[in-house]
């Protein structure tokens, strides 16, 4: 669990004014005090490794949970703000997709002054 979570990490601090802290027990990370990604692993027991991050709609989470349920599902207690889960365990992560998921949802919490500086 530590290199996967060693890796979404690394995707998630190397944006613009990020910070991680634990919220709710789950390694949370966060622009100006919004968050944008949280790690859980095995979160209340449900054996799974997921990312959790923003979409843009909840037409977008269901798009996305459509077209590739072995990718994406919906997380619990953030599904009704459009939110997904992206499976992250095994040797089949595509974590260049990770990363770029993480990163819009860093744009979608993100201050205008930042995006407007350039964002990511």
């Amino acid at each position: 669990m530590s290199q996967i979570l060693d890796k979404v990490r690394a995707a998630a601090l190397e944006l613009p004014e990020t910070s991680e802290k634990l919220s709710h027990g789950q390694p949370t990370f966060f622009v100006a005090g919004k968050q944008f990604a949280q790690f859980r692993d095995n979160h209340h027991g449900d054996e799974r490794t997921v990312v959790c991050v923003k979409t843009s709609s909840l037409d977008e989470q269901a798009m996305l949970i459509e077209s590739d349920p072995e990718t994406y599902s919906k997380p619990a207690y953030l599904h009704h703000g459009g939110w997904v889960s992206i499976n992250v365990a095994g040797d089949l992560v595509d974590w260049d997709h990770v990363a770029d998921r993480i990163a819009a949802s860093w744009e979608l919490a993100a201050p205008r002054r930042l995006l407007e500086a350039g964002g990511r």
